[in-house]
């Protein structure tokens, strides 16, 4: 998908999404704390591919300011919404691709991408796109659907489904990366990992990854 078709298939499913369940809270509750435990009073945080900006305004109050930024404007209509509700006044959120210029020049003491990594092309360009972004010392954290993990007829199904969504434009780009690839890739960009796990820890699984740029 092109920048344009990626924005207007989440701007089409933005409404739908905010009302959506997760799938399993505790594993989002469990990575939102270790994701938290991890942050500064003084630091600046940046969320990549921040959705409808749930995660963002639960991890605001734990730092100095908090930038959330998406491909798509209906998806930060709910964001700005929520942060209103919320009273969050350090959090902003802004229309952005990752490794286009929005941020260029800018670095922050946390990157997060979390639901994101497996939604870009050129993951190699990407993750180095992402590493410009981060301090020297500073962490990326991130959680990726690794569908390129598991032998089972689930997983099997789920990786032949995908491209005849796409067809019909009921699903964006997605790689099948699996968590070794992952990992390798991110080791690569300049990354070391400081933190991972699954959760939640299923097929295919979701990886937590908490890594220090070095």
């Amino acid at each position: 998908m092109t920048n344009q078709k990626t924005a207007k298939f989440w701007d089409n499913v933005a409404d739908g999404y905010v009302k959506s369940m997760i799938g399993d809270m505790a594993a989002y509750e469990y990575t939102l704390e270790r994701s938290a435990s991890y942050m500064k009073a003084t630091d600046e945080v940046l969320e990549l591919g921040c959705g409808t900006g749930m995660t963002a305004v639960r991890l605001a109050p734990h730092v100095a300011r908090f930038t959330g930024s998406d491909v798509s404007e209906g998806m930060l209509k709910h964001c700005r919404a929520r942060a209103e509700e919320a009273g969050a006044e350090n959090l902003t959120f802004t229309q952005a691709m990752v490794g286009d210029q929005t941020f260029k020049g800018q670095q922050f003491d946390v990157v997060m991408a979390h639901s994101l990594l497996h939604l870009l092309p050129d993951l190699e360009q990407r993750l180095t796109d992402i590493r410009d972004l981060v301090k020297p010392g500073g962490l990326l954290i991130s959680k990726t659907v690794c569908l390129g993990e598991g032998r089972s007829l689930k997983a099997r199904g789920i990786r032949m489904l995908i491209p005849m969504m796409q067809m019909v434009g009921k699903a964006p780009y997605v790689n099948s990366i699996s968590v070794s690839e992952l990992e390798g890739l991110l080791t690569w960009a300049g990354f070391k990992i400081v933190e991972s796990g699954n959760f939640p820890n299923k097929v295919p699984p979701a990886r937590y990854l908490v890594a220090r740029k070095i």
